[in-house]
Order: C-alpha cells, then sequence, then structure tokens
C-alpha cells in the first residue's frame, strides 16, 4: 500500500512538471523580427577540436550571416585538434579576408577544456556581447539579428535559442537516431516551458549569446571548472539566480542545425555527460525535476516487474503510464511542431517504451563512471 501512494505521488509530481512546462510554452511568445537596424556587436566564440568534418559546413553558413561585418568577429579556438582542423580554419581565414576572423589555441587551465577555450576567446574578444555555437553546427543566415534584436526590445542580458538536427531529404536514418532526436524534443520542450513559468534551468550552447560585461562581472565560469561541460546551463543558472533578464528566443527561423550522433554508443556518453552535470546544478527547481524525472522512470520500470509477477495490480501501472504517455505526447507535439518535424512523432510509441529504461541506464551510469568526449577520458 505504500509503495503505492509513494508511486501515486511521484507520478502526481511528474505530471505536474510537465503540465506546468506545457503552460510554459504556450507562455512563451513566438519571436518576431522587426527589421531593425543592426546596433549591438557581437564576437562569434567557436572552439573546435577534431572537427574537419564538420567545419567546412560552419564556415559557409558563417559566410552567409546577415548582419553588418563590422559589428561581429569570429573567434575559432582549437582546442589541440589531431586531424586537419587547424588547416581548414587557417584556409577560412584567408579565403575570406572581409571577416573579422581570429585563430587561438587552447590553454589548458582546468579540466574543462571547453570553458578553458571560451574564457580565451572572451578575454581577447573586442565586442560586447558573446555567441556561441558548436563546431559542428550550422546557424541561420539571421543568427545575429536575432540576438541583436533581443537585446534591443527586452533588454536580455543572456539569451537562448532552439536547437534542431540536419536533416537530408531522402536519407533513413537509423531508429537510435529518431530516439535520440525524440529525447532531443522533450528537453527542448521542457526548456521553453521553465523559460515559460520563469524557472529557466536549461539552454544550449550551440545557440547561445550572453553580454560580455556581465560574464566578466559575475566570473563566468569560476566555481564550475572541475565539471568538464555545462559552459552552458551552469551559467544560464547563475546569471539568473543573480536576477539578470534571460529570455529564449522562440522562433523556427533562429534554429541553429546539428549532426546526429553517428552511434549509439557516442549517443550513450552524450547524455551521459549531460546527466552528470545534474548534482552540480545551483538550481533548486532543475535538481527536483531530475529527481522526479529519474523516480517516475525508476518506478514504471521497478512496477512493471512487481505486476508481471503479481505482487501489484498492473491496472494501476496502466493508468500511470498512459497518464505520462499522453502528457508527455502532447509536450514532445508542440516541440515537434514549433520545429515543422511533426512526422516524428511516428516514432513516438516506441520510443516512449524505451525511454525510461534509457533514461534509468544513464542516470545510473553517470553516477558511477565518467565518460568520453572528443577523444578524452574525463572522471566522474
Amino acid at each position: 500500500m505504500l509503495l503505492l501512494i509513494f508511486l501515486g505521488l511521484i507520478a502526481a509530481s511528474y505530471l505536474g512538471l510537465i503540465i506546468a512546462f506545457i503552460v510554459g510554452f504556450n507562455r512563451v511568445p513566438e519571436f518576431q523580427l522587426k527589421a531593425l537596424a543592426g546596433k549591438n556587436t557581437f564576437s562569434i566564440v567557436i572552439p573546435y577540436r577534431d572537427e574537419a568534418e564538420n567545419l567546412p559546413r560552419l564556415f559557409r553558413s558563417l559566410t552567409s550571416l546577415n548582419y553588418p561585418r563590422d559589428k561581429f568577429e569570429i573567434i575559432l579556438v582549437n582546442d589541440a585538434s589531431k586531424d586537419d582542423s587547424r588547416s581548414i580554419a587557417e584556409k577560412f581565414k584567408a579565403d575570406f579576408a572581409e571577416l573579422n576572423i581570429r585563430l587561438l589555441e587552447n590553454c589548458r587551465k582546468t579540466i574543462s577544456p571547453k570553458k578553458d577555450a571560451i574564457q580565451a576567446a572572451i578575454d581577447i574578444s573586442k565586442f560586447d556581447y558573446i555567441a556561441t555555437t558548436d563546431a559542428d553546427c550550422m546557424v541561420p543566415a539571421k543568427w545575429l539579428q536575432f540576438f541583436d534584436e533581443s537585446i534591443q526590445v527586452k533588454t536580455s542580458k543572456m539569451m537562448a535559442a532552439p536547437v534542431g538536427f540536419i536533416q537530408v531529404v531522402g536519407e533513413k536514418k537509423p531508429y537510435f537516431q529518431n530516439f535520440e532526436e525524440m529525447d532531443f524534443m522533450s528537453l527542448q520542450a521542457s526548456t521553453i516551458g521553465s523559460f515559460g513559468i520563469e524557472k529557466a534551468f536549461m539552454c544550449n550552447a550551440a545557440n547561445m549569446c550572453y553580454e560580455k560585461e556581465t560574464f566578466l562581472k559575475e566570473s563566468g565560469f569560476d566555481n564550475y571548472g572541475k565539471i568538464a561541460s555545462g559552459d552552458d546551463v551552469f551559467l544560464l543558472q547563475k546569471l539568473r539566480k543573480k536576477g539578470y533578464k534571460v529570455d529564449f528566443i522562440k522562433s523556427a527561423s533562429a534554429v541553429v542545425l546539428t549532426g546526429y550522433q553517428k552511434n549509439l554508443r557516442s549517443l550513450l556518453n552524450q547524455r551521459i555527460r549531460w546527466a552528470a552535470k545534474t548534482s552540480s546544478y545551483s538550481s533548486g527547481f532543475a535538481k527536483f525535476t531530475g529527481l522526479i524525472v529519474f523516480l517516475m522512470n525508476f518506478l514504471l520500470i521497478a512496477f512493471t516487474g512487481l505486476a508481471l509477477l503479481n505482487l501489484m495490480p498492473y491496472q494501476v501501472l496502466m493508468l500511470i503510464f498512459l497518464l505520462k504517455f499522453n502528457a508527455d505526447f502532447v509536450l514532445i507535439y508542440k516541440s515537434a511542431k514549433f520545429m515543422n518535424r511533426d512526422r516524428l512523432m511516428r516514432h513516438y510509441l516506441w520510443s516512449s517504451i524505451v525511454y525510461p529504461f534509457f533514461t534509468v541506464y544513464v542516470a545510473v551510469l553517470s553516477l558511477f563512471r565518467g565518460y568520453e568526449w572528443k577523444g578524452r577520458r574525463f572522471k566522474k
């Protein structure tokens, strides 16, 4: 009986969270550009390590940026690449001399190479705002315009924006990539929802911008140098806690596109890396959300076992699963529709069955083992 009460409490908390995110998602208005003249200046910071395959695609998108060229610079930071990434970056600078492109070598000071690279770039940056993306991404032509108008209209100190996946017409993706995108849609929907209820705790450095003065004043990545990743979420949580204005740019035209993970192992490593940050969150709401999501999925697995052993009524389990199934569907569908990826929902049924096992497996591994990232091994 006590177990059923506990399950009921966790299920109620979970459903409450999902409903709150749905409400929050609806509250965040669609951001429409007003064709204002570009006013603010940006230093685009991009660390890279062994990205020879992806850099040409990124560079093509950067050359198409529709923003006054005297109002932005591009700082590329090489993080000990072993492939041809550095020479590709050098050629990019030589071929596009009209762009303000600066090349740096990363200087490791902490166990977090990405934070070190970003900090090094910020230290030499010339402009007022720092815009970040990843080396395996493509940015939209009006990328900086969205940040600029958010600053002009909303006086934002930090802005997050959506991230999606590069789609190749006619290419059939393996199932794990469909699952990856489905999982990502749930994270993005929760991210937008958390902004909508003024509890923002997640964002993605692939599409992010913040004021340099604010970053320096609040000592940016200080206190988080012992955690390899998290240059995005830790900064967001720090600035929000300090009372700075943070906003989400909800526009399909502002989406930065990235590639899928190439295999299931790399997907697991990525998710373990993301999960490993949870215990270091400064946001109590973020920790509560992580705990409730884990417990909900763990209890679904545990009670399925109990039901199979006839130790609890399966009707209760089915009721809770269906409530979760429908609530999750509404939230994820909102994100998929916003991203023009409605067709992805064809994979929702089987993904919702796999998801509890995947989530619990990743969460448990994140507690007891490290992960690989860019050819390096990081300890827990």
